[in-house]
């Protein structure tokens, strides 16, 4: 299924409209290859007035279309569900607050599923999904070096 027409099922679902607005912020995400700040977006999505920035993220996030993501830094992120987008892990600066998608190997998944398998088991918990971060320092950082926003394009 299309990306368009996967974000209009589900917030037609919510009875919510696919909008212009929403469209842009859906594309700025789904071109980023990693979750964004709405500050993020208003750069890589400039036709989107501010003042509906954060409305609309939140009206996304309610339709199960995007979802934050947890960082290290005091700015929440958000990216693409990842039934939309597909499934990934993290990567995760705790100095700047960077957070990169990691796409998952089929050695780590079967690592994580064998785990999350013995965890449930254990402790009769029913896991339904996985979700991996891995936080430490990225290359900028660790090099010493302010980062900016051209260190953050794919």
């Amino acid at each position: 299924m299309l990306l368009h027409e996967a974000v209009e099922r589900r917030l037609e679902a919510q009875d919510q409209r696919y909008t212009p607005m929403r469209r842009l912020l859906v594309e700025a995400l789904a071109a980023s290859g990693r979750p964004l700040t709405v500050p993020e977006i208003l750069d890589r999505a400039p036709g989107l007035p501010q003042s509906s920035a954060y409305r609309n993220v939140t009206a996304l996030i309610d339709a199960g279309v995007v979802r934050r993501v947890a960082t290290a830094d005091d700015h929440w992120r958000v990216e693409l569900a990842e039934e939309i987008s597909g499934h990934h892990h993290h990567l995760v600066c705790g100095t700047c607050g960077r957070v990169e998608d990691v796409p998952p190997s089929t050695t780590l998944e079967h690592t994580l599923g064998e785990t999350a398998r013995l965890v449930a088991a254990r402790t009769g918990f029913v896991v339904n999904e996985h979700r991996l971060d891995l936080v430490g320092v990225c290359a900028v950082c660790d090099a010493g070096m302010a980062p900016t926003e051209s260190d953050y394009h794919s």
